[in-house]
């Protein structure tokens, strides 16, 4: 049986998908996507996952799973040993099954509203957009301190090593973090818990995903958005 197929881009939702892959070591392959150059409207993607949306993952016997939290908690399943989640059915896989959720519906869905403010509102008034943004970021930081509110003593949400629900909070912060996607200052995450960024930096950190990171970041500015590779000063925290 020929393993799973990621279709994805980097520095998007299929990137937490991409990380968790390459962290458990379960046999993948990636095919990349411009949606610059239309790649997510395409007939042959759109015939794989009419929504034009990314993660999509082709499991091993040709079935189609779509949504960050679905591929994650299945891969988590039908790979018991790879740690993306505690045990199923025990108490610890019901707190992480609550987190993962929580974090999709909540901070990724309010960094979207942040970062795609037009798709949200019927507003053409850069001041009443600009209270949309400010909306989203005010739920964004409050959803994630209240997550960090339930952590124990980390680095992340689980304790001492990442799982499924880590990737997914590492996407949205390196959203939030960079200041030419979310376009935030260091003041406006001041009110961000400090465990958040320790979360982040430490799966930064992980030496099995170095190379994932760098393709991640680096393919994302250079292919997609067509902008200078990162550097220390287009971060808000190094």
């Amino acid at each position: 049986m020929a393993g799973y197929t990621l279709y994805g881009y980097p520095m998007c939702g299929s990137a937490s998908v991409d990380l968790a892959l390459i962290a458990s070591g379960i046999p993948h392959e990636r095919k990349d996507l411009n949606p610059a150059k239309g790649d997510l409207q395409s007939d042959d993607f759109l015939a794989i996952n009419p929504r034009g949306q990314v993660p999509t993952l082709i499991h091993p016997d040709g079935s189609i799973i779509t949504e960050v939290p679905a591929v994650m908690l299945h891969l988590a399943d039908a790979h018991p040993d790879c740690g993306l989640a505690p045990p199923a059915g025990s108490s610890a896989r019901a707190q992480h099954d609550r987190w993962l959720a929580f974090v999709q519906s909540n901070c990724y869905e309010g960094a979207l509203r942040l970062m795609y403010t037009d798709r949200y509102t019927t507003a053409t008034d850069p001041a009443d957009i600009a209270k949309v943004r400010a909306a989203a970021l005010a739920y964004v930081i409050r959803h994630f301190n209240l997550l960090a509110n339930a952590m124990e003593d980390g680095p992340f949400v689980m304790g001492e090593n990442p799982m499924a629900v880590d990737y997914v909070v590492f996407i949205v912060m390196a959203w939030l973090d960079h200041k030419q996607i979310a376009q935030l200052t260091e003041e406006d995450l001041s009110d961000l818990d400090p465990k958040i960024w320790q979360l982040t930096k430490a799966l930064a950190a992980r030496p099995e995903l170095k190379e994932a990171l760098a393709r991640n970041v680096e393919d994302y500015y250079r292919d997609v958005r067509e902008l200078p590779v990162p550097g220390p000063d287009d971060l808000i925290a190094v």
